[in-house]
């Protein structure tokens, strides 16, 4: 059974005593309104810990100002299950207050330079100051040996490396691959606001990044290939924030560099922008 953590002693206690008996622990964050592309983290995690803990916490740090916080969807009951179901050993469920304890306002913050300023930086300000700040703050919290995240959220985990290596927190991390619905489509809590007409076209995104590393591969020059990407998704719908190719690290690669490449997308589809890649 699922052992639900409300207060931070507890669960102090609780990851103190693991480690008294010598067992790795494993951490899994999330914002709730779990699907299976989370659990399969928390699966992740047990290859390489005796223990995972979950968190679900809708961040308010990061969420910009054009982004409802409140409109968030929050599906407790249904991911304390799923979790059980996916071996979680607990559930850490901190308040903002918990969080926050002078206020959202007078929060410490954790910034991580370079690498969060690019794409998603530039098109959501202060999201990854949001997310580094929550994330160091659940590191303490939690204590883990290992912390597993999503690749689709592929600058996310880049960032959360750096954040690592720099701040010299003694934790594993790992990344998890994308889970797809049938139709290609990268799950996501943000799935559930398309609307009937346009969730059959929300797969085009996958296409066309397929499109992009044949493109790539086949020696068409960058440009071109972001070009291209850009105009299909925008033939399919789409508001397109970015369709780039770049180095692991993020970085632009030159035209016939040899190397691994990941392909990224950003786009809108009526309210609900959605994002997505593809490493090759």
């Amino acid at each position: 059974m699922i052992e639900t953590i409300t207060e931070l002693d507890a669960l102090r206690a609780r990851v103190r005593e693991w480690k008294r008996q010598g067992l790795r622990v494993g951490f899994v964050p999330t914002m709730g309104n779990l699907h299976a592309g989370h659990y399969s983290l928390v699966m992740l995690a047990r290859q390489y810990a005796d223990r995972v803990v979950s968190s679900v916490f809708v961040n308010p740090t990061q969420f910009g100002p054009n982004e409802d916080f409140t409109r968030y969807p929050r599906t407790p009951d249904a991911d304390t299950a799923g979790l059980e179901g996916a071996g979680c050993d607990v559930l850490w469920l901190p308040t903002v207050e918990s969080m926050y304890p002078f206020g959202v306002e007078l929060a410490s913050k954790v910034r991580v330079p370079g690498v969060s300023q690019v794409l998603e930086g530039e098109h959501r300000p202060g999201h990854f100051d949001g997310v580094c700040t929550v994330v160091s703050r659940l590191f303490h919290q939690v204590q883990p040996d290992v912390a597993a995240f999503g690749k689709k959220d592929y600058q996310q985990l880049a960032v959360i490396r750096q954040l690592v290596a720099d701040l010299q927190f003694p934790i594993e991390i790992v990344g998890g691959g994308i889970v797809r619905e049938a139709d290609g489509l990268a799950m996501s809590s943000r799935n559930q606001y398309l609307g009937p007409d346009e969730r059959p076209r929300a797969p085009t995104i996958h296409r066309v990044l397929l499109a992009m590393r044949d493109a790539a591969l086949a020696g068409t020059p960058r440009a071109q290939v972001e070009a291209q990407g850009s105009r299909q998704l925008q033939d399919a719908g789409f508001d397109v924030d970015y369709a780039v190719v770049r180095r692991p690290d993020l970085s632009e690669p030159a035209d016939g560099e040899p190397g691994p490449r990941v392909a990224l997308v950003a786009a809108r589809l009526g309210r609900t922008r959605l994002i997505d890649n593809l490493e090759f």
